[in-house]
C-alpha cells in the first residue's frame, strides 16, 4: 500500500471565454500522504477552489481539466469514465 493517497501532477484547468481561456490552474502538483492533513492557501482568486474542484471533477460546466494528472489511492481520476467516478468510496474508512 502506497504512503500517498492523493497525488496532483501538474494540473491545469482552464475556463474559456470569448476572450481567450483563463487559466484557474496552471501546473499545480502537490501530493497529500495517508492519515496527513493538508491545507490549501493563497490569495484570493489564485485557483484554489478550482483545484478542489478539479479533484472531484465538479468543475463548473464551462471548466475543463487541460492536462496534467489527478491519483488517488492509485487510480487516475482525469482518466477515470463518469460513471466509475461515482462508485468510488469516498470515505476515510475506505482509505486510512
Amino acid at each position: 500500500m502506497s504512503q500517498t493517497l492523493l497525488s496532483i501532477q501538474d494540473l491545469s484547468a482552464y475556463y474559456p471565454t470569448p476572450a481567450g481561456p483563463v487559466k484557474a490552474v496552471d501546473g499545480a502538483t502537490f501530493a497529500v500522504r495517508r492519515g496527513e492533513r493538508f491545507g490549501l492557501v493563497g490569495e484570493s482568486g489564485c485557483g484554489k477552489s478550482t483545484t478542489a474542484l478539479a479533484v472531484l471533477r465538479l468543475l463548473a460546466p464551462a471548466g475543463v481539466i487541460e492536462g496534467g494528472h489527478i491519483y488517488f489511492d492509485g487510480t487516475d481520476l482525469v482518466r477515470l469514465p463518469e460513471t466509475e467516478m461515482r462508485q468510488m468510496p469516498w470515505t476515510s474508512q475506505s482509505y486510512p
